[in-house]
This record gives structure tokens, sequence and C-alpha cells, in this order.
């Protein structure tokens, strides 16, 4: 583990060091609080801090309270070093926002302790930041098919419309649905249908860029962000998508039934002033236009200017 050690006193400066060293941390070691908090600041800072009370510049109890204010993620466990015994200093202490302290002159044992109650303390909220960044994103994705719902999806294409007019850049954006949907359903039953959809969305996601987006719109519909991609682009990944699903032998249904997908595509030019309702809507028209006229098929819609709106 690497720890922040802030002493001006050199004598318990080095003690803490070879002690850390010993018991194989890598030690940051530094003269006073001003530079402590600067330390702190970092994005790849230690993740436990040790620092003496009466510091140059600014005291230890003084950078306990900037880190807490900072609310600083992942946590920062702080550890205050003092010669004061008196009760009512050590609430102070604590009351900054040191997690523990250590009182001068100290046994290594007692380090020791303190060590490990830190490690598990980080390792609690290492895992509980983790735990909660794992529930943010699966709140954001479709059970069924592992891609972003029909909310996430939406505030993408949203961000992505508003990046594509700041930067003067085009955009692609494809509607896909699933051909005879329901008959599938009716015929071979839901288990068959969630397997297509889940084989259909791992088509698309495993066939766009790193930085292309696709999310289940709903029910067998499909959207999917293309950033950086004109009409030409957009419809020829369209096509290569149609294709695909069409001669994917997993998806075939029955000895004369293979599933296919219908695709409307339409992009937004640099520069083009388009509200992402108009998008959705334009590319919505397209599939279906797709559907009318046989289905299995890519249509582009072009994206003409439209007032933008929140």
């Amino acid at each position: 583990m690497r720890i922040l050690i802030a002493e001006d006193n050199r004598f318990f400066r080095r003690l803490l060091e070879a002690n850390l060293k010993q018991w194989g941390h890598e030690v940051v070691s530094c003269e006073d609080g001003a530079e402590a908090w600067e330390i702190l600041q970092k994005s790849d800072c230690p993740h436990l801090a040790i620092l003496d009370w009466e510091m140059p510049r600014m005291l230890g109890i003084e950078v306990c309270k900037a880190v807490r204010e900072q609310k600083n993620q992942p946590y920062i466990y702080l550890i205050l070093l003092t010669a004061k015994t008196q009760k009512d200093d050590l609430v102070v202490g604590l009351d900054s926002g040191a997690d523990d302290y250590l009182t001068k002159p100290f046994e290594p044992v007692e380090l020791q302790v303190r060590l490990r109650a830190a490690t598990r303390i980080i390792q609690l909220q290492e895992d509980l930041v983790s735990a909660l960044r794992a529930a943010e994103v699966r709140a954001k994705e479709d059970s069924l098919t592992g891609l972003w719902n029909h909310s996430a999806i939406v505030e993408m294409l949203k961000r992505e419309i508003e990046r594509s007019f700041r930067q003067q850049r085009s955009l692609g954006i494809i509607m896909c649905d699933i051909d005879h949907f329901k008959r599938i359903n009716d015929t071979f039953g839901h288990l068959e249908g969630d397997r297509s959809l889940k084989r259909v969305a791992e088509i698309i996601r495993t066939n766009l860029r790193q930085y292309d987006s696709v999310g289940r719109y709903g029910g067998e519909e499909f959207l999917v962000i293309l950033p950086d991609c004109n009409a030409i682009q957009t419809v020829t990944l369209a096509e290569r998508l149609r294709e695909m699903v069409s001669c994917d032998v997993r998806l075939v249904m029955h000895d004369d039934v293979h599933l296919t997908v219908s695709f409307g595509a339409t992009s937004i030019e640099a520069g083009s002033n388009i509200n992402w309702e108009a998008a959705i809507r334009i590319a919505d028209e397209a599939l279906y236009e797709a559907k009318r006229n046989g289905r299995n098929r890519v249509v582009l819609r072009v994206l003409k200017d439209v007032n933008r709106t929140n």
C-alpha cells in the first residue's frame, strides 16, 4: 500500500519510513502540511496518510479538514501523529476528520495495529464504491440483452447530439427492429424469442466501434448511435449488420424460417441544428418504410434541420 508520511521532525519521519518499508509498504514523504495537502489533492494520491499534528505552513488537523471537505473518492484514511495526550485534544483531532491517532513516542506494534485497522477500512470503502458503481451500471442495463436500457440510450443520444452540434461533427443514428417477432414468440415460444433478442444484440454490439453505443429501445427494437459517421457510413454499417443477422446460422428458427431485421438509418450532418426527438422520429420513419417495403432491408431518411429543444 502507498502511504503518505507528513512529519517535520526528521527522526520520527525516518523512523516511520523505515518501519513502513520494512513491512512492504511504498512510502511518500514530506515535511509540512501544505505539501501534504498538495499531494492528497492528486488523482493518484495514497489512500492512507500519517499526518503530524504540529507542522509548518499547515497543521495536521487543517489537512484533515481540507481532505474531508473535498469529499475524496476513493476514501483517504487519516492517522494523526501527536504528542498531545489530553482527551479534549484527541477529540478535536478526530472531529477534524482524522480516523485514528498515534501518540508519540510509539512502539512499532502500535503502528502495525493502526495500519491493520486502516487496511480493513480502506478495503471496505473500495468494496462499497465498487458495489455502488456496479449498481449504477445495472440500473442502466437491459437485464435480458445486457445492452443499455431505454432511458440510458436516450440520454446518450441527447449527449451525442449536443456534442455533434458543439463540435461540428456528424452523427449516425440507426433504429432496427426484428421482423415478425410476435410470430416468432407465438410459434416457437418466448424462450426462443428471448434467445433471438440476445443473439441479435450480441451481433450488433460486437460489430460496433468502442465509442459507438447501442441500447434496447423497447421490445424487439434497438437504437444505435454512431459518432462521426455520415449518411453513407451509417447506411454501410446498417447493411453489414442486416446481412450478418440474416446469415447467422444461430438465428435459423426452422428449416424454412430465418430471423431477419429491418433498419432505419439517418445522419445528423456537421453543423445541423437538430433535436433528439426529431432524430428518433426520422429514424423511426425510415424503419417503418423498410417494414412496408418487405422487411429485411435498410432505408435511409435525410434528417433536415429542425429547431433544437431540450
